[in-house]
């Protein structure tokens, strides 16, 4: 059995993800039995159910073993255990958004789902109208983005409303082709995974053909640095952390099979965020 102990967002973390990878992905016609211990960052479900539909498709079976009755409370709480045959429990405290698997053709059902359960989420700093459209659009970029180059049959996504620690965590997954690879197959480059997705962050760069794009990533790096968030990106083997300290790198032992990005959003941020060309704005876009 593999542990997964205290998930949060981290670096650590990730790298537990991709050891459960690394451990069973050629695993065929098994029990795979997946304990959780400590703490269990609910949004990291998009992650996880990324890969356990790779053991899925191995015609694998998927047992969990919970050493903290909390964390099955709060993945029955956001529909993740349900995808398993377990029953869902009322959220009463609202602070879920939840797991979603989602197939590529879904793009206009993910759009809806984060105006619903995140963007339209009170405790989200006061934006204006536009601002929240931008947002949304930007969101949806990233799902289009997995939708047209990722080559996945899914596509993962999941939050969560941390009230004690003033912050929303919202992550979206893909198991399909990597960052490297897109970029290096469209320009014939031979860049690293940090590098393609350092790549990918910076404004109007896209691996799109003819379509206009490349604005999604560059648009929440700018609201996250005002916002005093953070965006992580992990991709084959890469690791990229955006946040008040700058940019941050490492590599990881292994590589997790697809696209993770993270969003986190603080909600104690007193800001008034309008774009710029509406009257009166604070000039923050």
């Amino acid at each position: 059995m593999i542990l997964l102990n205290n998930i949060h967002n981290t670096f650590d973390s990730y790298q537990q993800f991709i050891n459960l990878y690394q451990k069973d992905k050629e695993c065929l016609f098994e029990t795979i039995q997946i304990g959780f211990n400590t703490f269990f960052s609910a949004n990291m479900s998009a992650a996880l159910g990324a890969i356990l539909y790779v053991f899925s498709s191995n015609i694998n079976t998927i047992e969990f073993d919970f050493k903290n009755s909390k964390i099955k409370d709060i993945l029955l709480k956001n529909d993740f255990l349900t995808y398993y045959g377990y029953k869902r429990i009322p959220d009463s405290f609202n602070t879920t958004i939840r797991f979603q698997k989602l197939k590529p053709t879904d793009g206009k059902y993910f759009k809806s789902y984060v105006i619903n359960e995140l963007i339209g989420r009170s405790e989200l700093p006061s934006m204006s109208n536009m601002v929240r459209d931008r947002m949304a659009e930007a969101i949806y970029e990233i799902f289009v983005n997995a939708q047209i180059h990722s080559e996945s049959k899914s596509i993962y996504t999941c939050g969560q409303f941390f009230p004690n620690k003033n912050m929303i965590e919202f992550t979206i997954v893909d198991s399909g082709v990597g960052f490297k690879q897109r970029v290096n197959n469209r320009f014939h480059g031979n860049l690293s995974s940090i590098q393609a997705i350092s790549w990918a962050t910076q404004d109007r760069n896209t691996t799109k053909e003819d379509i206009t794009g490349g604005i999604g990533l560059a648009l929440l790096k700018e609201f996250i640095e005002k916002n005093k968030g953070k965006m992580q990106i992990i991709s084959d083997d890469g690791f990229y952390q955006f946040d008040k300290a700058g940019e941050q790198t490492q590599l990881f032992d292994g590589a997790f099979p697809g696209t993770i990005v993270n969003l986190q959003f603080r909600t104690d941020d007193k800001s008034s965020y309008k774009m710029k060309n509406e009257i009166h704005s604070k000039d923050i876009f």
